[in-house]
């Protein structure tokens, strides 16, 4: 594993520990106002400030970590999983499956991912559930291309060809010998895809479409404290920093996962 991928890993850990750990270990109560302090800047009782209603910024960011990582870790499941069945089906059969599953996913690449997700959100109204089907429903779709691209080429494998002609069934032969060939590429994509599903949580909820106070979210205390940039910037930068260094720690264990399991990068390197 290279430096990158190492850092990226130490990063992930950090905060997935922190987050799990979180009500063990706060400095204070998230929802505690104290008014008299607020917009307080970092001191030994609150290393990250107050905001702008006197709530301790340290604890807000911990909680608002466990928001970003369970999204992510449900669009990612909910979109490799429906991506492996659809694209395990598009690259096997082929033919009038291939074309119609081709064409559904060709007419939802062609929209902007956020912008069609924006529009998810603003039918269905702002809530955790309805961020989290949205994205799920455009993320899919990268999953299935990949799995799609690595059936067409399982399927010729010999031992794929002589469980077909021993008469194994479709279910099998897909579950048992073809599938298992796209895991390590669907590994690395949905580790790559973690860091883009909590910067679209994030997103959404600087816009006001995700998760909706008192919940603290990255995005959300983010646009609180736009309006205080000047004064206390504390408000933006924590928030802002974490959300940096998570999605940089996702994507440089994605690049080490992908440079792991495939040999041309690893011998090239």
């Amino acid at each position: 594993m290279n430096g990158p991928a190492r850092s990226g890993s130490i990063i992930v850990s950090i905060v997935v520990v922190s987050a799990l750990l979180a009500p063990w270990f706060l400095p204070g109560d998230a929802t505690t106002q104290d008014l008299p302090n607020r917009l307080q800047g970092p001191t030994w009782e609150h290393w990250f400030g107050l905001d702008e209603l006197g709530r301790d910024i340290l604890a807000r960011v911990l909680l608002g970590a466990r928001v970003s990582l369970l999204v992510g870790i449900i669009v990612v499941g909910v979109s490799s999983i429906a991506g492996m069945v659809v694209g395990g089906m598009s690259g096997y059969y082929g033919g009038t499956v291939d074309q119609v599953i081709g064409r559904v996913m060709d007419v939802l690449m062609a929209f902007p991912g956020m912008l069609l997700a924006i529009a998810l959100v603003a039918v269905r109204g702002p809530s955790l559930v309805n961020v989290v089907i949205a994205l799920a429903v455009i993320g899919w779709v990268g999953y299935a291309r990949l799995v799609r691209g690595q059936v067409l080429r399982a399927r010729e494998f010999d031992y794929v060809t002589a469980a077909r002609a021993l008469g194994a069934s479709t279910i099998r032969i897909l579950g048992r010998h073809v599938l298992p060939t796209a895991l390590p590429a669907l590994l690395v994509q949905a580790t790559l895809g973690m860091a883009g599903a909590i910067l679209s949580e994030a997103a959404l909820s600087f816009l006001g479409l995700g998760v909706q106070p008192p919940t603290p979210s990255w995005g959300t205390m983010i646009n609180g404290g736009r309006v205080h940039l000047l004064d206390a910037p504390h408000l933006t930068i924590f928030p802002g920093l974490l959300l940096a260094a998570v999605v940089l720690g996702f994507n440089f264990l994605g690049d080490g996962l992908r440079d792991a399991i495939d040999p041309r990068r690893r011998h090239s390197a």
